[in-house]
């Protein structure tokens, strides 16, 4: 008989550690040195959690600058037992141009984005700095791309056009959309995970949020979208989808922000440490969200 109180799984998070050996920035609420101390205390949680985790994520910035930053940062997950999934945030390109096209590999990516499912889970993995003006090397068709999209929302005045924001290229949409058609068809529930958010409104967010909101809208699959880049958190509901904004790692000197995921096979339980809330969502079947469509129409 299944034990419905013990999750079928969970996984650890982490965001926003934003490390380099650089002086405090007291004044931005930023502590690049100590994200180390943190990571370690928070790793050491994720190592003795009562239930196993699948995995632990880092859903970017992992470093705020430099290249050689990486090396103590991820020196870090060394004692992590757990599986690790990382994904870059806009940070993690501030490196000399000659790393721009190894990024991913340092953070042990497969590609870009990619997915990978335990049980009936599907998680997705995405980067929203594809198509922006620091990720892509010098000379690559994206970065005039980036200008023209960038350009576009400062003429309509959206509070969301800022250089350190991103977006995505037409071939990572394209792979998403037929990735979530799959997953639909599988009767799988989807978590995506993407470095910057897409809702409630916020100069935080995602270039293109509408249209990927409108994306994930169109999939029942998509159950959670679980970001960071935004440091004070966020959380919004869309049709199906909570989007997750957690708290970013480097912003206090000595209180720490990572969280537990609990599946379960009808919510998800966010068990947050530190500065970082906990949250209980509730996964609406399909069959009940377009009940509820109907309905509200």
């Amino acid at each position: 008989m299944t034990d419905k109180t013990a999750p079928l799984f969970s996984f650890g998070i982490v965001a926003d550690p934003q490390y380099a050996d650089v002086a405090p920035r007291p004044d931005m609420g930023r502590h690049y040195a100590q994200s180390t101390h943190k990571l370690d205390e928070a790793i050491a949680v994720f190592n003795f959690n009562a239930h196993d985790l699948a995995f632990v994520v880092t859903l970017g910035d992992v470093i705020d600058h430099g290249w050689e930053n990486f090396d103590n940062i991820l020196r870090c997950y060394d004692t992590l037992r757990h599986r690790s999934v990382m994904l870059p945030g806009n940070h993690d390109f501030s490196v000399a141009p000659q790393h721009l096209d190894k990024v991913h590999a340092r953070l042990s990516m497969p590609s870009p984005w990619h997915d990978f499912t335990v049980g009936q889970v599907r998680f997705v993995v995405l980067d929203g700095s594809d198509v922006s003006l620091f990720a892509p090397p010098p000379g690559d068709p994206r970065l005039e791309l980036a200008e023209q999209r960038l350009e576009v929302l400062k003429q309509a005045g959206a509070i969301n056009a800022e250089r350190w924001n991103g977006s995505f290229s037409e071939k990572q949409v394209t792979w998403l959309s037929d990735t979530l058609d799959a997953a639909d068809a599988a009767g799988e529930t989807v978590i995506i995970f993407c470095h910057y958010p897409l809702y409630p409104e916020n100069a935080h967010n995602m270039w293109d949020a509408p249209q990927t909101l409108e994306l994930l809208s169109a999939h029942g699959c998509v159950k959670a979208w679980f970001c960071g880049h935004n440091h004070v958190g966020n959380y919004g509901l869309v049709g199906n989808t909570h989007l997750v904004n957690f708290k970013g790692m480097v912003d206090t000197l000595g209180e720490n922000t990572f969280a537990i995921a609990d599946i379960f096979e009808d919510r998800i339980e966010i068990r947050g440490f530190g500065r970082e809330e906990s949250r209980s969502l509730q996964l609406l079947p399909v069959k009940d969200l377009r009940h509820a469509a109907v309905a509200g129409r």
